[in-house]
């Protein structure tokens, strides 16, 4: 992938980096893989705002991606590299040999007329899904399960892949892009290389209108508020927070930790990832 950058005709356009899409061979999705994505705006079931700043935006449907890849042994041809509006990856249109037709993550090196495959004796390239436990150490993989048969979990961003580290005990240890060392079980199905579209981090939106026509409204300052409204609010001028920054429910902002109790994959992990030096 390659980005595109714009003359400086007005103040939008000169920050503004967009990808080139030179990968993409179609703009049209298969109208069967399509489901509707009705707008909830960061409100849940009791339509209460549980997600804040979300709200408008562009309509966009769901693309229906098959995360589990169970079709072991039925070769499949990449018909077409299409854009999903719902994610950061490019997603692959396969043509299985039954006449079946899916969405998958687009691997990066993965062309239209390539044959991937799925299953424990799938060739270790690009694009074929395979078991952990068959995958030789140092391999890098993406789209990769946390439980047996429960659908790809970790690696699904642009550009995301993990590392194939050491076999023990049926347990396979991961290296997570953040540098966490994670077990998972060698029966979960990952897939050989990594995310494509690697240079979506590069991307610059140029101007706030196109933050809002992605669905995400703007974010205000605490301490730009009333004293009703956030802790950091009121006073003459700008004021200082008057004790360690929170959040706008009171709660500490920095170094207060909000997990509770222990989740059921915390005794899985091997390393914490490394936190960055400051």
């Amino acid at each position: 992938m390659a980005v595109k950058t714009y003359k400086p005709t007005s103040p939008g356009r000169r920050q503004y980096v967009s990808a080139s899409f030179e990968e993409l061979t179609t703009g049209k999705p298969v109208k069967r893989l399509l489901k509707t994505r009705k707008s909830k705006a960061g409100r849940n079931n009791q339509g209460k705002i549980t997600v804040r700043h979300r709200g408008g935006g562009a309509k966009r449907r769901l693309r229906t991606i098959d995360w589990k890849r169970d079709k072991h042994g039925v070769p499949a041809s990449v018909a077409t590299v299409e854009y999903d509006p719902n994610r950061s990856a490019y997603i692959a249109l396969l043509n299985y040999a039954d006449g079946e037709k899916r969405y998958v993550i687009a691997p990066q090196g993965v062309s239209v007329g390539d044959v991937l495959l799925s299953g424990p004796n799938s060739p270790l390239t690009a694009g074929n899904s395979l078991p952990l436990s068959k995958i030789p150490d140092g391999t890098q993989v993406h789209c990769v399960e946390m439980q047996p048969g429960r659908g790809a979990q970790l690696a699904r961003a642009a550009g995301a892949s993990l590392q194939v580290m050491a076999k023990d005990k049926g347990l396979i240890t991961l290296r997570m892009p953040s540098g966490e060392m994670r077990l998972v079980n060698g029966k979960c199905i990952a897939t050989i290389g990594e995310v494509g579209n690697s240079d979506h981090g590069n991307l610059s939106l140029g101007k706030a209108g196109r933050k809002r026509r992605m669905g995400v409204r703007p974010t205000v300052r605490g301490s730009a508020m009333n004293p009703n409204d956030h802790p950091h609010g009121g006073g003459e001028g700008k004021a200082p927070t008057g004790g360690p920054p929170k959040t706008p429910w009171g709660k500490p902002a920095m170094g207060y930790k909000t997990r509770i109790g222990a989740r059921r994959s915390d005794k899985m992990i091997v390393r914490r990832r490394s936190r960055k030096r400051r």
